[in-house]
């Protein structure tokens, strides 16, 4: 039968039950191999917290440090939990194996064991031993974290936001209690550095003042870089904060910050860190005024670092000379100590090389050559290291421009003066390190932030504008110099719009940013304007018909005609507006029924979408006609305290919200009663029997 030989026996079939005795190969075909317990699907993937502490060998202190400054954080498996475990917190096994080779891990060991030797000593009773000890303790840094996380500086440039936000905030709160006094100054130096850079770059481009801070965002070769500068209060330390954690994150921080400030530095030709000493801080009101003090100097001194070499060269080979009782006439060393007769005479020296000079005559090619190669060799590190401004920062640089601004002492001159600075402005405040003292007749704007000028101002020059500090920021923020008017002390301010509200967008554009564009055009005339002087015209056209009123009635017959004819042009007016609306009407159901047509061609799927767009757009249209009725009632009853009803504008604002909530509880109630589409169904089949 077959290709089967007599003698042999018979192969099993691979259909054979798995209780047969069927060979291994066969069985692991038919059956799979039996896998041990979590070592595949999710089990395998994530890992719970406890069972990562067991597997590193480290304290839930240590890992949390470890995670922080990896990068690391929780996961969320999709799906079912591994292993039915609800309530924990999971970790991908790729992010723990990561950690287990992280150099780190074993520096936090080396240091547990190193507190156990001091520890001893204290319990010893040994305070030398252990002061010793202490001296020797394990360090580490961040560096290879940093090169880890942010390969490119662009990752690391978009990611400062919280670096810098987190910074910001150690740098206000007081170094008291559970905030080291390190952190605190270390956090204002940072602040302060990036400051620097920012307003001497004109790197600022928005800034709003919030009930949260001051928000600032700055453009860093094309990137965008936002943080939040908190109101120079006296903060309270809440308790319920684990600042353990803040301080891993600062340190992280920390070091990316110093990554970024001292590639930004270096670019514009400056060594960082800045060496601003203990005299220059304590001599200063503010961390950021010291570091802008220097920054200038330092640019100062690059931009004259050819004429001092070449001064410092002139020097030492004259000083040379004369320890030799080899010196040439006086008239002659002055001459030489010039730029041009300097390089002049290195030409000759190369021309002349092998003709000898006269001993009396002093030898500057030598020196002069050295002192020029060695800065040659300091420029080749950075040979693109001259600061060059892009378009928009020249033009931001230009805004403030020949003004100078004065801070008045109750108003908060950091982000002020950093606004300030970097549209091109120059600042002054009250203090003894202030570049523009009080009654400077320089000052073009002063600053101030009181309901009414104090009678000790009476005595400044007549030639500044007091305003408020919104104005600052207003004309920052529209790049357009403001009317000082709207911003006058104790005058009523106009709304401060936010810069990151896109108009166009919102389909709404506010009162106070159509009247500024008006103002940068230049070609309509405000609102507001245009209102006040529409009055004035009536005004002066109901005193001219009462005087001819008075007059007698010697042209009646011409202005009954007068009247006839503008009776008769209004009526072909008001025919025009009629037969406008109908056209428009027609035009609409037109449309209407274009879109009805559409709509019938469409697909069920595409019906849906269709249907959930116009859902979006109706309600961004409703919400835009809500603030344009606002915007209206505050116009109609500006100057007045109540509205066409009689009521106070608290008590209209209350009826209004008490309605949007009652319209809001309606459809709540529809929806909550109408239930699932099951019960909706069911109802309209009851019904209809």
């Amino acid at each position: 039968m077959g290709n089967r030989t007599k003698g042999k026996i018979k192969k099993k079939s691979i259909k054979a039950a798995s209780h047969s005795g069927m060979g291994s190969k066969r069985k692991l075909s038919r059956m799979g191999k039996n896998l041990k317990k979590n070592n595949a699907g999710l089990e395998a993937t994530f890992i719970t917290r406890s069972a990562t502490l067991k597997r590193l060998k480290v304290t839930l202190k240590d890992f949390r440090r470890l995670c922080i400054l990896k990068g690391v954080y929780p996961r969320e498996p999709r799906g079912r939990t591994p292993g039915n475990k609800k309530g924990q917190v999971f970790y991908h096994i790729k992010d723990v194996k990561a950690i287990t080779h992280e150099p780190l891990l074993a520096k936090f060991r080396e240091f547990r064991a190193f507190m156990k030797k001091v520890r001893k000593a204290a319990g010893r009773n040994e305070k030398d031993e252990a002061a010793r000890k202490d001296s020797f303790a394990p360090t580490y840094t961040l560096h290879h974290l940093v090169r880890e996380r942010y390969p490119r500086f662009v990752d690391a440039l978009s990611d400062l936001d919280d670096a810098l936000a987190l910074t910001y905030l150690f740098a206000a709160l007081p170094s008291t209690g559970r905030v080291n006094a390190k952190i605190t100054k270390k956090a204002q130096s940072l602040a302060a550095q990036w400051g620097a850079y920012c307003s001497t770059t004109s790197a600022v481009t928005k800034s709003f003042v919030s009930v949260k801070g001051v928000y600032m965002e700055a453009t860093i070769q094309n990137t965008k870089v936002c943080w939040v500068i908190p109101h120079a209060y006296t903060q309270n330390i809440p308790r319920d904060v684990d600042f353990r954690v803040m301080g891993t994150f600062f340190e992280f921080y920390e070091t990316l910050l110093s990554f970024v400030m001292y590639k930004l530095y270096t670019d514009i030709g400056v060594r960082y860190p800045l060496p601003v000493t203990s005299v220059e801080l304590s001599g200063s009101t503010s961390v950021l005024a010291a570091n802008l003090h220097v920054l200038k100097k330092v640019l100062q001194q690059a931009g004259n670092g050819a004429s001092n070499a070449i001064s410092e060269a002139v020097d030492m080979q004259a000083i040379e000379k004369t320890e030799k009782k080899i010196g040439g006439s006086k008239s002659n060393r002055d001459k030489l100590k010039t730029i041009d007769e300097a390089l002049k005479q290195v030409d000759e020296s190369d021309d002349d090389e092998d003709m000898d000079g006269d001993e009396d005559e002093v030898d500057l090619a030598g020196p002069l050559k050295d002192a020029l190669e060695s800065m040659n060799q300091d420029a080749a590190v950075g040979a693109n290291q001259v600061m060059t401004l892009d378009e928009d920062a020249s033009k931001r640089k230009r805004l403030f421009a020949g003004m100078t601004i004065f801070i008045s002492r109750e108003v908060p001159k950091g982000y002020l003066e950093l606004v300030c600075l970097a549209y091109g402005g120059n600042v002054g405040w009250e203090g003894n390190d202030s570049p523009v003292s009080v009654k400077d007749p320089s000052i073009t704007h002063h600053i101030v932030d009181r309901p009414k000028l104090p009678s000790s101002y009476d005595d400044l020059p007549k030639s500044r504008e007091f305003v408020q500090p919104q104005w600052l920021l207003d004309s920052a923020n529209f790049s357009f110099l403001l009317p000082t008017s709207r911003y006058a002390i104790g005058a009523e301010l106009p709304p401060h719009l936010s810069p990151w509200v896109d108009n166009d967008e919102e389909a709404y554009k506010p009162a106070y940013a159509e009247e500024i564009e008006h103002l940068k055009n230049g070609t309509v005339m405000p609102v507001r304007v245009v209102n006040e002087i529409a009055a004035e015209e009536d005004k002066g056209e109901e005193s001219i018909a009462h005087s001819e009123n008075e007059s007698g009635s010697d042209g009646e017959a011409e202005e009954s005609e007068a009247d006839e004819i503008e009776e008769e042009e209004e009526e072909e007016e008001e025919d025009e507006k009629e037969l406008e609306k109908k056209r428009a009407k027609r035009k609409l159901k037109e449309d209407e029924e274009e879109k009805a047509l559409a709509k019938t061609m469409m697909s069920k799927r595409g019906k849906r979408l269709y249907g959930r767009m116009q859902h979006g757009l109706e309600k961004k249209q409703a919400a835009v006609e809500v603030l344009h009725k606002r915007r209206k009632e505050i116009e109609r009853v500006k100057g007045k305290n109540k509205t066409e009803d009689g009521d106070t504008m608290s008590k209209a604002k209350v009826l209004r919200l008490r309605t949007e909530r009652r319209a809001i509880e309606k459809d709540y109630e529809k929806t909550a009663s109408a239930g699932s589409m099951k019960k909706r169904k069911n109802s309209k089949k009851k019904n209809q029997a």
